[in-house]
């Protein structure tokens, strides 16, 4: 399996655990999804919020690559950049649902455009506090699945 084809899997298993999870949340009162549980991000819902606000802020990173898979991303430069890692960006589940659906569209379209030749490139960025990094672009991506699901703070790397 190429390093390619792994991002394509973890593409796909991010959309179908957003599912399962949206699903959950959908079961759960707007009270519940609400109340405070002494997490990162507050709530269950800020948590939500959040997880879409660091995986925007990496698109819009990845969309500034000099890539050919770039391209895909073009639709994540109009969306305004969250200022917080605990903005909330829908009030309502419903509509942070429908963004979280075409944010994982857009994810697995990028990666099924990736090449093994870009993979092994550098992507230089500024993290949310403005400090200039450069990394390996294979890294980051994996860095942008494994902290989805393994940990609440992603943009600040």
């Amino acid at each position: 399996m190429t390093l390619q084809q792994h991002f394509e899997q973890l593409a796909t298993y991010n959309q179908w655990m957003n599912t399962k999870l949206y699903d959950a949340a959908s079961k759960l009162s707007d009270s519940e999804l609400t109340e405070e549980r002494g997490a990162f991000f507050g709530s269950i819902f800020g948590t939500l919020n959040h997880i879409v606000v660091a995986d925007t802020i990496w698109l819009k990173r990845f969309a500034t690559h000099a890539s050919s898979s770039a391209r895909t991303l073009e639709v994540m430069v109009a969306l305004p950049t969250p200022a917080r890692l605990d903005q909330i960006l829908f009030d309502d589940l419903k509509g942070l649902k429908a963004h979280r659906q075409w944010l994982d569209t857009v994810i697995i379209n990028w990666v099924a455009a990736l090449t093994d030749d870009e993979l092994s490139t550098t992507l230089s960025y500024d993290n949310i506090k403005g400090v200039a990094s450069k990394r390996r672009y294979s890294s980051l991506i994996v860095h942008l699945f494994t902290c989805s699901i393994t940990k609440p703070t992603t943009a600040d790397s």
